[in-house]
């Protein structure tokens, strides 16, 4: 029967067994679906522009700035601590907190590592 099935005379699938296969086949496409419903520019990529025809006056109007947009772009140029609440990433987390947990305005000279006696 094994060789019956490599040799091409197969039979054919019944409604469990598609029923089946379809299954299989929606999870994988769903395992690797991932809806996208707010488009935007990559503020870290490099837009190329063409310039404009310096004699043709229909170009030469001045556009009001986009607020959207430049704040999009000053907010990827911030620093990590500034955009996030919490580290996204392992190497984030060392320095993320950079406040001391003791202050400087100790008196105990025990307590004082900046070596001035």
């Amino acid at each position: 029967r094994a060789m019956a099935a490599r040799g091409g005379a197969r039979e054919r699938p019944d409604a469990v067994q598609l029923d089946r296969l379809l299954g299989e086949r929606v999870r994988k496409e769903l395992r690797g679906l991932r809806l996208l419903t707010q488009y935007g520019l990559n503020p870290l990529r490099r837009v190329h522009t063409v310039t404009k025809k310096p004699m043709s006056w229909h170009d030469n109007i001045e556009e009001p700035a986009d607020e959207k947009f430049l704040n999009v772009i000053h907010h990827a140029a911030l620093e990590p601590t500034k955009k996030y609440s919490e580290p996204q990433t392992e190497s984030q987390e060392i320095g993320w907190n950079t406040t001391p947990l003791v202050s400087r305005v100790l008196k105990d000279s025990a307590l004082c590592i900046s070596g001035g006696k």
